[in-house]
């Protein structure tokens, strides 16, 4: 159904690395877009595609075939646990890998972001059934509000479009039976939160 591949084009598991297509191809006359080289953007986002996307894809696959997880779209509570674990050490993972490379720090903050809220969704999950594809889409916009305040540019066009990709994504789930309006939001504002916090404590700091 469209529901279906809705969820799959917005799945969490890509919010990373439409983060950096956004951060260093859409969003033009930044210090992402004038100062960092075509071949590094590309090398940067292929990396997070890896560790935030393909390697924990084939690490639920592999789980499913060894019949850990009864199927790949992660559908009932009690089977969301560990395979929310695992993805949280790759993104943590990834996290280390980069903190020595001489990138923009704020790919490193997405990253580490998106580790402790894929986390505290696996924790939350032992109680509350919560959005996992609405935390990706409330981190990538809780990054672009951050990056907007402090680097002093308007984004409202990208938090438009963010938003709106949110409520399309959020009547999928819906349509799809896998989630309530309330596990939506609270999906949404847990994004928004750890991404948006992160990057002012950091920012203050002056890691940005």
């Amino acid at each position: 159904s469209l529901s279906f591949w809705i969820s799959a084009v917005f799945h969490p598991l890509l919010m990373a690395t439409y983060g950096c297509l956004l951060i260093f191809f859409s969003i033009k006359n930044t210090i992402f877009d004038y100062l960092t080289p075509l071949g590094v953007k590309w090398r940067i986002t292929l990396i997070v595609f890896l560790f935030s996307c393909l390697f924990p894809a084939i690490n639920i696959y592999i789980l499913y075939k060894l019949k850990r997880i009864p199927s790949l779209t992660l559908s009932e509570q009690k089977e969301r646990t560990f395979p929310y674990l695992m993805t949280a050490a790759f993104y943590f993972g990834l996290f280390y890998l980069l903190l020595d490379l001489n990138i923009w720090p704020t790919v490193k903050l997405f990253v580490l972001g998106g580790g402790i809220a894929i986390l505290l969704v696996s924790l939350i999950n032992l109680r509350y059934k919560i959005s996992a594809h609405l935390t990706g889409v409330g981190g990538l916009l809780g990054a672009l509000i951050a990056l907007s305040y402090l680097l002093k540019f308007d984004m409202s066009l990208y938090y438009m479009i963010v938003i709106l990709v949110g409520g399309i994504l959020a009547s999928a789930r819906l349509n799809l039976n896998e989630h309530r309006p309330s596990q939506l939001y609270t999906g949404f504002a847990l994004g928004i939160f750890v991404q948006t916090v992160l990057f002012f404590i950091c920012g203050k700091i002056n890691f940005i």
